[in-house]
């Protein structure tokens, strides 16, 4: 039974929606996200009926399958869509903005063509959304309305930021020949700023419901909005919206990267292969740069969550779940390794005559990042028989355990990410001369910081096995994250500057990749998402058997955390699901372009003389052609 207060405060919030409703009524079946604000906004409702028996209903199954199950896809779907469609209004607008500053029509049609992807999915996530948002409440209708008796508040907030984000787009996409010229560019710039303002708020008023689940505080009386503001701001709210943001940024740049390289290899003509080439070139470019302080604010969250709860600390990564940071290492590895491999490709294959010049530091760079890889995969302890474990005297090796713990982790991730980031200022750099009279002094400054820095990570890594763990965390990872830090923001500016007086030596050459380049930017896109989900396990079990940490127990008969074996089958189920939702999306945005170049097929093959790839990039004959 539920108390009469908590009835009284479902009615009442019920009232409250239903003239929300009203209000909004008008509106309904003219945007597709609706659907989940209505949910949304309905969920006092089935709170109002708690006095009939339906509402005692604490689990409902199917059976066969699974609740659990279910939501499980239906969730990570929602969200890796949601990701997608939050992450890419971000780099599409810079891209604009880039176009409209410097007067280089190619960056307006390549935030455009961002545009188009960012449009065909929206509506799929807002359908995914809403199917979840159903899915939660007949299958978990006590959390739902525990749930929805705090944070109902946020729950209006979000539908309104819903529609705002979705008359936004509409008129950001729809308006977008008509606003080019003038003060219409002004406003069209000024949109696509809201655009990315409301998807930032959509992005953290759910990640506040999310959050209070894993590390809920307690949440004194006072008025609805005095409640749902002290749950909101729980001690893993922040951390996860800014971890979230940057992963969305890395997920979107490098599913574009993904589209373009698929496009690259079925291009038609020469202006396809530029396009979609150079296209690959700035997905994987905004992969990258998401990607070098993205495990910065994992360390962050992880390091709050430690703070929050010790023990749930433990059960990520020194319980059950530390194998998930085994396979973590090997995606991310493997991750770094295909962004550099484009790096270099491009550099060996868009700049004629570098081949030679740049063998050497590849070859070091490729040996440091396997080096590496090697020990950010090796594990603490070995699964092992009897036999075997007495051999080695325990289940740690004698000689390769002693890079299983965090101290050789945390210093080789530094390490890769500085290896990464030299890869893409040698790609920034190749094929110029700098002309300033500092560059001699600017380069040994470079060269400097960037072997101290290397120096000091590694010896702050060895150091860290020789003082206590607290001090380790406290002192020393924070220190190698901070000397990272310093390396880019010192040697990011300097190298833009040395290049602004540099001349071009050798003109860069778009549209001579090999069709590998294209199954690079393809693979790269499959190991975030495969990140993704092994995240998002990860994060939901270590709540253990609780629907909210330490509040609400999960008394239903999925009140476990699945086996690492059964959770791998389900990664691999939602990636496959999500790259046909993706495949299918984008096939029908380019219908539209399939359709024109039909049109003009007999006109496009006038246009590939020799099937040659033309010239591009920063010549002038590209931009004239975009």
């Amino acid at each position: 039974m539920i108390p009469r207060d908590e009835v009284s405060a479902m009615q009442f919030g019920g009232a409250s929606i239903q003239r929300v409703l009203r209000t909004t009524g008008g509106l309904r079946g003219v945007l597709a996200g609706l659907m989940v604000a209505v949910g949304l906004l309905a969920l006092p409702s089935f709170g109002v009926a708690a006095d009939t028996p339906a509402a005692a209903t604490e689990y409902r199954d199917i059976p066969g399958i699974g609740s659990r199950n279910i939501v499980w896809v239906i969730a990570q779907l929602h969200l890796l869509l949601a990701g997608f469609v939050l992450g890419v209004p971000i780099f599409a607008w810079l891209c604009e903005v880039v176009g409209w500053k410097s007067g280089e029509k190619r960056y307006d049609k390549l935030a455009k063509e961002f545009t188009k992807l960012l449009t065909s999915s929206y509506a799929t996530t807002a359908l995914f959304g809403g199917i979840l948002l159903f899915l939660l409440i007949a299958f978990y209708p006590k959390l739902m309305n525990y749930l929805t008796d705090i944070f109902f508040p946020s729950f209006i907030f979000y539908c309104i930021l819903f529609l705002l984000e979705t008359a936004t787009l509409y008129l950001y996409w729809y308006g977008w020949d008509a606003m080019q010229d003038g003060g219409k560019k002004t406003f069209h710039i000024f949109l696509g700023f809201l655009l990315n303002l409301f998807a930032f708020f959509i992005m953290i008023v759910p990640n506040s419901w999310a959050t209070f689940q894993a590390s809920p505080v307690v949440i004194s009386e006072g008025t609805d909005l005095q409640r749902a503001w002290a749950a909101t701001w729980n001690p893993t709210w922040w951390p996860v919206n800014i971890h979230r943001l940057i992963a969305n940024v890395v997920l979107g740049g490098y599913i574009c990267g993904a589209y373009a390289g698929i496009r690259y290899l079925a291009a038609r003509n020469a202006e396809e292969r530029d396009h979609y080439d150079w296209m690959g070139y700035v997905g994987n470019f905004i992969g990258v740069f998401g990607l070098l302080p993205l495990p910065f604010a994992g360390y962050w969250l992880m390091r709050e969550i430690y703070q929050y709860n010790q023990q749930m600390g433990i059960t990520l990564m020194g319980g059950f779940l530390s194998w998930l940071f085994i396979l973590q290492a090997m995606l991310i590895g493997v991750l770094f390794l295909g962004s550099n491999y484009y790096f270099w490709l491009g550099i060996t294959h868009r700049i004629p005559g570098s081949e030679m010049r740049y063998r050497k530091p590849i070859m070091t760079m490729l040996v440091i990042l396997l080096l590496c890889l090697g020990v950010w995969m090796t594990p603490h302890s070995l699964v092992a028989s009897l036999e075997e474990a007495r051999k080695m005297g325990g289940t740690h090796h004698p000689l390769l355990g002693v890079f299983g713990v965090m101290s050789a982790k945390m210093t080789v991730a530094n390490l890769m990410i500085l290896v990464t980031f030299m890869s893409f200022i040698m790609y920034w750099r190749a094929g110029k001369q700098e002309t300033a009279t500092w560059a001699k002094v600017a380069k040994s400054v470079m060269g400097g910081v960037l072997v101290l820095a290397g120096i000091a990570v590694i010896v702050l890594g060895v150091w860290g096995y020789f003082v206590p763990a607290i001090i380790r965390i406290n002192y020393f990872s924070t220190s190698q994250v901070l000397i990272v830090l310093f390396v880019m923001l010192t040697i990011t500016p300097l190298t833009a500057l040395l290049l602004k007086s540099a001349k071009t030596t050798t003109e860069m050459v778009w549209g001579r990749m090999p069709p590998r380049a294209g199954y690079a930017l393809v693979l790269n896109a499959v190991m975030v998402i495969l990140l993704m989900t092994l995240m998002g396990y990860a994060r939901s079990s270590s709540r253990v058997h609780w629907h909210i940490y330490g509040v609400m127990r999960d008394s239903s008969q999925y009140a476990f955390s699945p086996a690492l074996g059964y959770a791998a089958a389900f990664m691999a189920l939602n990636t496959f699901l999500f790259c046909l939702l993706v495949a299918f999306i984008f096939w029908v945005a380019t219908m539209g372009d399939k359709g024109k170049a039909g049109g003009q097929g007999e006109a496009a093959k006038g246009a590939l003389p020799h099937g040659m790839p033309a010239m591009a990039g920063g010549s002038p004959h590209h931009s004239e052609r975009g």
